[in-house]
């Protein structure tokens, strides 16, 4: 791995792995967490309560729990704390971050939980949904003002279900799109929709949005038919090329899921495809809970488990399909680059 040595050490990437793709945190008992837990619905904790912890410059967002864990949380006395697993020491010294919304240091809202698409990963729909969370572009810029007057707020990012109609989700999101810039003009706003024509496309950069995440999901057409049975693959790769023409050359993102059953050549072949065109690629490892276990395992069978070893090889990979085509993290300034939460992230992280 003497490709990944350049910035944090290979041991200290390794934890974050294992952390990210690992169980939960559980946390002593009668512990009360210094800032506000997030309850996630949208992404890899959707549904779970979470937490977000930082050491040697990296992040990471965990599910907490009083009650189980495969890591538990130990509290050092110092405004401090470390991290276990299974009792033996994991990381040292970690601090727990605020979360703005969804994130430390932005505010990113999931519009809402519903999708009339039925990816089978996608833990999102199949949240108890008696709790309230469509939110209103009022109810966003209040929950926005609020952030903004607590604590610093460096972007905002949006992402949806699809409900009503792929247009109306779009006009939706632009709408609050819309709203942050008039009243933030200056801030960096990243959506994460689904669209199907380039106008939709034009509809959110109008609006004000300056980064778009548009998800292939899987390496391969196999694997995407069987996990996203209502969608076009190549219709999501055509958008794709259209997204570049209309937000720029490294502005659009998209996200492979690691772990359907794909090998590291397919994951190639995809990053290479995506930077060939002008689109970032990023890599994230299958999350499977107990949400969507029953889905996936219908879709796809039995998986074995993502290894870290896997994961830090593919990160290595990404790097250095970026690289050949002149793209890096660093000029990333919403969404899950600027995050860094969930998956290693090349030229942040290493």
């Amino acid at each position: 791995m003497t490709d990944i040595s350049t910035g944090n050490p290979e041991e200290i990437l390794r934890k974050k792995v294992e952390l990210s793709i690992g169980g939960p945190v559980r946390l002593p008992a009668g512990f009360v967490m210094p800032f506000r837990i997030s309850h996630s619905t949208a992404g890899p904790g959707a549904g779970m309560d979470s937490a977000a912890f930082s050491f040697e410059g990296l992040r990471v967002k965990k599910s907490i729990s009083y009650t189980h864990g495969e890591f538990e949380l130990a509290v050092r006395g110092d405004g401090r704390y470390a991290l276990t697993r299974g009792g033996e020491p994991f990381l040292e010294d970690v601090a727990i971050l605020p979360i703005v919304r969804h994130c430390p240091e932005q505010a990113f809202f999931n519009l809402d939980p519903r999708c009339m698409f039925h990816c089978v990963y996608c833990g999102s729909p199949l949240l108890d949904m008696s709790e309230d969370k469509h939110l209103s572009t009022d109810r966003i810029m209040g929950m926005l003002r609020e952030s903004m007057a607590s604590g610093e707020v460096k972007a905002v990012s949006f992402t949806s279900g699809v409900v009503g109609s792929v247009r109306e989700t779009v006009e939706r999101m632009a709408e609050a799109v819309a709203a942050v810039r008039r009243e933030y003009p200056d801030m960096p706003i990243g959506v994460e929709p689904y669209v199907s024509t380039v106008e939709d496309l034009r509809i959110l950069h109008d609006a004000g949005a300056e980064e778009i995440k548009i998800n292939i999901e899987a390496a391969r057409s196999d694997l995407f038919e069987k996990t996203c049975p209502d969608l076009n693959y190549e219709g999501i790769w055509d958008m794709l090329k259209c997204a570049v023409s209309v937000f720029g050359r490294g502005k659009v993102i998209s996200n492979i899921i690691v772990g359907l059953g794909e090998s590291d050549a397919d994951l190639e072949l995809a990053m290479d495809r995506l930077s060939s065109m002008g689109v970032v690629p990023s890599i994230r490892a299958l999350r499977i809970t107990s949400l969507n276990r029953v889905q996936i395992e219908g879709a796809v069978g039995s998986l074995s488990p993502v290894t870290p070893e896997r994961m830090m090889l593919l990160a290595v990979m990404q790097k250095k399909c970026m690289e050949r085509h002149g793209f890096t993290t660093m000029t990333s300034r919403t969404m899950c680059s600027e995050c860094g939460c969930c998956d290693l992230v090349p030229f942040r992280d290493f």
